[in-house]
């Protein structure tokens, strides 16, 4: 089995920062490509940030500049650090893992979510 927990959500202010980290564990051989997504209420999933395993990362054109996707592998974490924060990155924000297990075999996962607030 392979667990992903999510945490760092909380309120800030705009022009604030936060990092969020998504650690996985379990029956894990490699984390391969990453991404985080946001969903907003009344709004469809989105895009915010992908990194390859080779290392390309993507961001939405709204967070570049902003926000930064990192891994580290001892850990099997990955995290999205996002500064100078603006009310409309309010969402609930998931991470997605494509994770190698032990037995040799590669699966998606998401994260539970975590809810991010910019409001003054």
């Amino acid at each position: 089995q392979v667990q992903l927990v999510e945490s760092g959500g909380v309120l800030v202010q705009p022009g604030g920062s936060l990092r969020l980290s998504c650690a996985a564990s379990g029956s894990i051989s490699s984390i391969n490509d990453m991404g985080w997504y946001r969903q907003a209420p009344g709004k469809q999933r989105e895009l915010v940030a992908t990194k390859t395993s080779r290392g390309s990362s993507n961001y939405a054109d709204s967070v570049k500049g902003r926000f930064t996707i990192s891994r580290d592998n001892a850990k099997n974490t990955v995290y999205l650090q996002m500064n100078s924060l603006k009310p409309e990155d309010t969402a609930v924000y998931y991470c997605k893992l494509r994770i190698t297990r032990i037995s040799g075999l590669s699966f998606d996962y998401w994260g539970q979510g975590t809810q991010v607030t910019v409001s003054s």
